[in-house]
């Protein structure tokens, strides 16, 4: 049954302080393997990226290890990653977030990642319990908007993500039947380039935890008089797609 609202929430530098995990994996390495693997493996790590389109930490880890075999250590390198207390990294109030947008509309967790890591790290920071098991994860899942329709059709679509390049493809695709919201966190959301480059977002707020302050009934456009909100179902857990911040 199709929503009136549906919101589509990112989790990287929007839900999820994911600079800082950078920053720490890269300090991992450097304690535990030196400067020369540190930068051997954010080398292959952002051509990786660049090439896929995706973030792969385990992809990448497993091509570095390939070029040395004979370093035990590296075998311990995705313990690390996988096992990072994630939770630690969310943005202040980002479950609360969740639970406020949910008064007014179903919360979907729309994210990039690989098949593997990405939804570990929704999990383990709380963010798939919270959205109710409502979670996408695509490669590019700006150009996945007819498949995000499959899953959760709706009135109107609020988009909410740190990437100006991913809220003006939505709206270009969903035109009115869509909301941007842009949160101004991560280095994305900073970068002179990337904000000259793409027209700003419908809604623009500091941090993510500024939406608990609004009441969205008044921002956005009138649920359809014919029918009111449902409550949130529960939903099997699922991820949608192939693998790829925000």
């Amino acid at each position: 049954m199709a929503q009136d609202r549906v919101f589509l929430l990112d989790v990287d530098n929007t839900l999820f302080d994911n600079d800082t995990l950078q920053k720490a994996l890269i300090a991992h390495l450097e304690e535990e393997h030196g400067p020369e693997a540190r930068t051997r493996y954010w080398q292959i790590f952002t051509d990786r990226w660049a090439r896929i389109g995706y973030a792969d930490y385990l992809g990448a880890l497993q091509l570095y290890r390939e070029e040395d075999l004979h370093d035990p250590r590296i075998l311990r390198m995705s313990s690390w990653m996988v096992d990072y207390p994630f939770a630690d990294l969310l943005h202040p109030k980002a479950l609360e977030v969740i639970a406020h947008l949910g008064r007014y509309g179903r919360v979907v967790i729309l994210s990039d990642g690989d098949a593997v890591f990405q939804p570990r790290k929704i999990e383990r920071a709380g963010l798939w319990e919270a959205a109710g098991g409502h979670v996408l994860i695509y490669i590019h899942k700006e150009e996945m908007t007819a498949d995000i329709e499959a899953h959760y059709p709706a009135d109107h679509y609020v988009v909410i993500d740190d990437k100006l390049k991913i809220l003006s493809a939505m709206k270009s695709a969903w035109k009115d039947r869509v909301t941007t919201v842009f949160p101004r966190q991560g280095h994305y959301a900073s970068d002179p380039s990337i904000l000259a480059a793409y027209p700003p977002a419908d809604l623009s707020v500091a941090h993510i935890a500024d939406l608990l302050e609004m009441d969205l009934e008044k921002v956005l456009p009138s649920r359809p008089a014919a029918r009111t909100a449902t409550p949130r179902e529960p939903f099997p857990p699922q991820t949608t797609g192939d693998p790829h911040a925000g």
